[in-house]
Order: structure tokens, then sequence, then C-alpha cells
């Protein structure tokens, strides 16, 4: 008998269990996974108002630890939703988004026109079906949001160790 190419591929048969992973709970998951496929779209827009209220309280009443960590909830959320909803580029720009306000100390010091650049690029590549970093435009959207955030702790680090 050959050997299928992998876990997935036995039909109706009992499928192997990898260090404590059922297999056929993973298959079970994946199929379930891809019937919810055609609500991604709705609860990425969910998520997406989230993050857009988490603005709007902080342009409403300032950087504030409580409005900060909202938005920090909310990006961390899309970090690890937009791969799940098909759109990997969107928790590379959410990930950019938490490391610059990662700390509480952070998101209150953090510029808010690169928070708004963050969340504004988020919203593009969702509206413009940008899902990935292999699209040019979100090629240099989200290396262009890494770069600004590494030069804004960068200046923020060495700023804190000056005497």
């Amino acid at each position: 008998m050959t050997k299928p190419a992998n876990a997935f591929a036995y039909a109706g048969a009992a499928r192997p269990s990898f260090g404590g992973l059922d297999a056929n709970a993973v298959a079970r998951a994946e199929a379930a996974l891809k019937s919810l496929s055609g609500q991604f779209g709705a609860w990425l827009q969910d998520e997406l108002a989230k993050l857009d209220a988490a603005r709007a309280a902080i342009r409403a009443g300032g950087f504030t630890q409580a409005n900060a960590d909202q938005l920090y909830l909310h990006a961390h959320d899309l970090k690890g939703l937009g791969t799940t909803y098909e759109f990997p580029i969107v928790s590379r720009m959410a990930a950019s988004l938490c490391r610059l306000i990662e700390s509480p100390a952070r998101r209150t010091a953090a510029p808010l026109e690169l928070v708004d650049s963050h969340i504004d690029a988020i919203r593009a590549a969702v509206k413009d079906g940008i899902k990935t970093d292999d699209h040019p435009l979100g090629h240099a959207l989200v290396s262009e949001l890494e770069r600004l955030t590494a030069a804004h702790i960068a200046a923020e680090s060495s700023s804190s160790t000056a005497p």
C-alpha cells in the first residue's frame, strides 16, 4: 500500500494520531472552518468596526490608558484573526500595530498618526481584497508600517536611555 501524501488523504479510513494530535479531529475542524468561511467577511468587518470604535474613543477622550488598552485589545484580536479570516496581511499589519502599543507605557505615547496609518492600511487591504504581502501595494504598505514602527520604537528607546 502506498503512503498518502498527507494525513488527510485517508478517505474513509481510520486516520493516524500524531503525537497526541488526532488527525480525524483536525480534519473535522478544518471542514468546520471551511463551512464557516462564507461568514469571514462579515466577521472581519465586525472586528474592523471595533478597532474603529477604539480609535474614535481615543479621538474623543484622548489617549487614556483605558482607551489605549481597548485599541490594543482589538488590534491583538485582528492579529490572531486576520489569517483565519483569509487575510494574513491584516494579521501582519495588526501585529505591527500591537508592537507599536505593546506595553501600557507605549500605548499612551504612540503617535496617533502612526496608529491611524495602521488602521487605515488594514481597512484599505480588506476593502481592496489585498490578502497577502505578495500583492505589490500590500507589500509596500506593510513594509512601511513595520519600518515606521521600528523607527519609532528605536527613537523612543534611545531617548529613554539618554542622560
